[in-house]
């Protein structure tokens, strides 16, 4: 056997050794996740766990990543780059391990070296435990916005919370959501690094006191009731196929004091340890219960510390660079995801000129330019805001500074109307004075920011002409649209391995970095081969998801039938209960005619309700009680399933959206911002049955109407009705098959006679309901229709799914942030080699 046969380099040639830590071949990845194993966890093969394998490939990956973390970190500095803070309560980051090998292009790799040591890759991947850091899309879009930052080598700092336990894991028990506490943490996390000597003392609480300093200036001394530590914890965040690595950093609470010797002395066991258990309470738990006061003070506490620690740890970083604090705004652009990290303003104002003596002038200039807000909703009553005696008692000196801040708009606006100025002044006050007074926070972001964006376009333009449109009118420069984007590394070329691979055999590998190279598929429409291949790779991630169905849930799916799929954070305004009203329609035509000829469907629910919306959990019982009933009614005989997948996630979405052949977007008109969930599916080939909201416009536009189910109220049409009287009952007097689908959900048939059960919700949809359910119940229904002979014509269904996928370039998340860096955040890419 020759050299060249045996896998040897030939004679005279160089041979160069891989680093245990940095190497990528297979041998050397095989000896460090050895190395690994014993050197950091102590253990060896023969009694290692499941869990102890994860950890010691998980930190051989991580190894690879920090070398190429401190490349970026030295250059960034050396380069003194303008920086991107994205200021966020979530970072729905998902899974860490299989989308960093395939960022650092060492899947195959890994998966041999794992092999050789009898180990499942699979199996790893499955153990790994979700962080618990988010909740739903503004958690998942922030975590999508910092894989594109990385990719696009934009420089940049997530800012967050390290929340002990994530929002919370859902069960389902007698078809009701329960929930349980979210240990994400309990078998360790070893993609983060703790910064122990990285902290920041924050205060709450306490009193004011105004002095003159030397030089006969006034100023102002916050003396505070307490004082908790932020201490950084690090995760670092790579790009694909490029050398940048980002830096997600998180603020753990504890006390500045953890244990009192005096009182525990004393025999006050308890007492001794009390300022660690209060201080820890801060970074406990994501989004604490607030219908109570102390809930309500937690998580004002909560967004206090999340602010003030990263912009301590920002003019720590700049003081070092030597720049000049004039020139804060030049070095970062921070982005406020939503109004819960607002209070920044009020504290980057706060420290420069109460800790820097900075002037007003100054520092208010300075601040304004430093920020640029994204709103995420256009409901009026989730525009968080705060009572003024909480957030003085809390905040002493943010809420002068408040004042002062809203004394000076208010003036601004009064110079620019003077005699039209009508309810101007009440309406964009930073203080509601309607009853109890509030703190506003969407109207503090708008005036303490130089750019505002919604995130579709239709929302932007309902944010100018809506609840945002007295500050639209005053400074209509400062807004803008950015449409979102979701990240085809996680979403399509992992979660999906049979697409992906089909379309870098096609296209190439190109579009996992441009998804805009995806369009070249639509050459393929009339290639039979690969219609063929393009059903195959959709039926191998339908029969996955049904392996896992059968597995957690015992049901038993046909992957022949069409997988109809509506996944999301359950709220009466997405509607599930429309949906629903649809399966107990089709359930009926089905019991009225045992023969009749039907699409076999498979209708898949998921979404966690918040705990204290009892309509939400409401609704997830009735879905659970339909199932109950349908998926064991032999008349069904297969042609319908129903399934409540519990604890969504990013993890279990991995496994929907490849598999999903129809997306559920169907959320009543004007009422949702963006949505990405609608573009995560349709990137993996699911057909859209939707109504003109949110992101939905601009995926119709993009794929072709003719490629769209659409049905329902526009949001003009929608505006119209509820100007009017809307009695909804009239919808049910109409109707037939809306009438009998809700007599039956109250009939007692799906709740064991119990007919009380859901009479709350039928009494609301009847009475009130405030999100037009009935109104659009029956352009639905004509919708489904469609579907139901779209489906028939395989061939039809195959080239639309194509068309789909093919026309999703734009709704990358990369694309998202090239627009962010351009229009907004005035930013430029630093490539790192790699």
């Amino acid at each position: 056997m020759s050299v060249a046969e045996k896998g040897l380099p030939p004679i005279g040639a160089e041979v160069r050794e891989e680093h245990t830590r940095t190497g990528t071949s297979v041998d050397v990845l095989k000896r460090a996740i050895l190395d690994n194993l014993f050197y950091v966890q102590g253990r060896f093969p023969d009694v290692a766990t499941t869990n102890d394998w994860y950890l010691a490939l998980a930190y051989t990956v991580r190894d690879r990543m920090l070398h190429r973390w401190v490349s970026t970190a030295q250059t960034y500095k050396q380069r003194q780059a303008r920086t991107v803070c994205y200021l966020s309560a979530e970072f729905l980051m998902g899974p860490h391990l299989g989308v960093n090998l395939l960022n650092l292009e060492i899947w195959d790799n890994a998966r041999e070296a794992v092999a050789q040591l009898g180990l499942d890759m699979d199996e790893l991947l499955d153990h790994e435990t979700e962080p618990g850091l988010g909740n739903g899309g503004l958690g998942r879009l922030a975590a999508c916005f910092l894989d594109s930052l990385a990719t696009r080598g934009i420089p940049a700092i997530g800012y967050g919370i390290r929340y002990e336990f994530g929002i919370f894991d859902q069960r389902i028990e007698n078809g009701w959501q329960v929930e349980v506490t979210d240990k994400w943490l309990t078998q360790g996390n070893p993609w983060e690094l703790p910064r122990p000597k990285l902290s920041f003392d924050i205060p709450f609480g306490g009193r004011t006191e105004h002095y003159r300093d030397a030089q006969g200036q006034l100023r102002v001394r916050w003396i505070p009731e307490r004082v908790v530590r932020g201490i950084a914890y690090d995760t670092p965040v790579m790009g694909y196929g490029v050398g940048n690595v980002n830096l997600l950093r998180l603020w753990k609470s504890e006390a500045t004091e953890s244990f009192d010797f005096a009182v525990f002395n004393v025999g006050d066991y308890f007492g001794a340890v009390n300022e660690k258990v209060r201080s820890e309470n801060l970074s406990k738990v994501l989004y604490p219960n607030d219908e109570q006061r102390i809930g309500k003070r937690l998580r004002l506490e909560q967004q206090y510390f999340l602010v003030s620690c990263s912009l301590r740890d920002m003019l720590r970083i700049h003081e070092r660079s030597g720049r000049p604090l004039e020139d804060f705004h030049l070095k970062y652009a921070c982005q406020l995801n939503d109004t819960h990290p607002a209070l920044a303003i009020l504290e980057l104002l706060r420290l420069l000129l109460d800790e820097y003596g900075m002037h007003w002038g100054a520092a208010w200039d300075v601040t304004r330019q430093t920020f640029s807000y994204t709103n995420h909703t256009l409901l009026p009553e989730a525009l968080e805001k705060w009572p003024v005696a909480l957030f003085g008692g809390v905040l002493p000196r943010h809420l002068e500074l408040l004042y002062e801040v809203n004394q000076r708009f208010l003036d601004q606006v009064r110079i620019k109307y003077r005699s039209t100025i009508d309810g101007r002044l009440t309406r964009m006050s930073l203080i509601e004075e309607d009853g109890e007074r509030f703190v506003r926070m969407a109207n503090l972001a708008c005036v303490g920011s130089h750019r505002i964006n919604g995130v579709a376009a239709l929302h932007t333009e309902l944010l100018k002409s809506t609840v945002l449109s007295d500050f639209h009118d005053m400074w209509p420069e400062k807004f803008s649209n950015v449409t979102n984007g979701v990240s085809p590394r996680r979403f399509v070329r992992l979660s999906n391995p049979w697409m992906s691979k089909l379309l870098s055999q096609r296209i190439g590998c190109d579009w996992v970095r441009d998804l805009s190279r995806i369009s070249r598929i639509e050459d393929f429409l009339e290639d039979d081969g690969f219609l063929a291949q393009w059903l195959g790779a959709k039926s191998r991630a339908k029969q996955r998801l049904a392996a896992l169905i059968e597995r957690r849930n015992g049901v038993t799916l046909d992957p022949e039938s069409l997988f109809d799929v509506q996944v999301k954070r359950i709220h009466e305004y997405k509607r599930q209960h429309l949906n629903l009203l649809h399966v107990i329609a089709r359930y009926n035509r089905i019991k009225d005619n045992p023969g009749i000829d039907v699409v076999p469907r498979t209708f898949l629910f998921g979404g966690k309700a918040a705990p204290g919306y009892r309509m939400a959990k409401l609704i997830i019982k009735a879905i659970n009680a339909v199932a109950d009933v349908i998926n064991t009614d032999p008349d069904v005989n297969g042609r319908m399933k129903v399934v409540f997948v519990p604890n969504f996630s990013v993890k279990n979405a991995q496994y929907i959206y490849p598999a999903a052949d129809l997306s559920e977007q169907i959320s009543t008109a004007g009422k949702e911002a963006s949505g990405t969930g609608n573009m995560k599916f349709s990137m993996n080939g699911a057909l859209t049955i939707g109504t003109l909201d949110g992101a939905n416009v601009e995926i119709r536009e993009a794929v072709g109407p003719e490629n769209f189910f659409l049905f329902g109220l526009s949001s003009d049409e929608v505006q119209a009705r509820k100007s009017e009287v809307y009695e909804p009952w009239r919808h049910y007097d109409q109707n037939e098959e809306l009438r009998r689908a809700l007599d039956l959900l109250g009939g007692g048939l799906f709740s064991h006679g119990d007919k009380a059960l859901f009479q709350d919700l039928i009494d609301n949809l009847l009475y009130q309901d405030p999100y037009l359910v009935l109104a659009d119940f029956a352009s639905y229904i004509e919708a489904q229709e469609q579907v139901d002979d779209t489906w028939r014509d395989t061939d039809r269904w195959t080239r639309m799914s194509i068309v789909n996928a093919a026309r999703m370039g734009r709704f990358s998340s990369d694309r998202a942030i090239e627009e962010y860096a351009s229009t907004i955040w005035n930013v430029q890419p630093v490539p790192i080699e790699h």
